[in-house]
Formats: C-alpha cells, sequence, structure tokens
C-alpha cells in the first residue's frame, strides 16, 4: 500500500502541472509503484490469492492506460516507458 508521502513524490516525478493528479502518466506511474510493492509482497506470500487477483486487476488498468496514451500522444507514451523502464508494445 502506497502512503499519501510516497504517492507525492512519484506524482511529483512525472506532473505536467504542479496541481496534476490525474494526468494519465501520473495514473501509469502510481500504478506502477503499486504493482512493484505486492510484487514484493506475494514473493514473501506465494498463496495469497485475493492479493494476486488484485494485482491481476492493477496491471490490466495500467495496460488500458498505456493503451490509450500510445493513442492519443505517442511521444508522451514513449517518454513514460521509457521512464518508468516498461516494455513497450
Amino acid at each position: 500500500m502506497l502512503t499519501k508521502l510516497k504517492k507525492q513524490r512519484v506524482m511529483k516525478e512525472v506532473a505536467i502541472h504542479p496541481k496534476d493528479t490525474g494526468s494519465p502518466e501520473v495514473q501509469i506511474s502510481i500504478l506502477t509503484k503499486q504493482i512493484d510493492e505486492l510484487s514484493k509482497h506475494l514473493k514473501k506470500h506465494a498463496k495469497d490469492n485475493h492479493s494476486r487477483r488484485g494485482l491481476l486487476s492493477m496491471v490490466a488498468n495500467r495496460q488500458t492506460h498505456l493503451k490509450y496514451l500510445k493513442k492519443k500522444n505517442p511521444k508522451r507514451y514513449m517518454a513514460i516507458t521509457k521512464k518508468l523502464e516498461l516494455k513497450q508494445k
């Protein structure tokens, strides 16, 4: 689970303007951070199927945001995938 401070730090790194909380880049970066933290949890607790389902949901949600950004603005898509070190499709 992301704390408020961690979330603000993540938002500050990719925000387009100072009060940006909803742009695709911000949402993708927050989801990526949550996915990383949940992945670490699942390495310790392999049988936690409820959390695994949540992880799969987050990954699908991030893919949806990436697909939208790629369609609307390919330059921003390339920038965010490079910054977060995600695979490009």
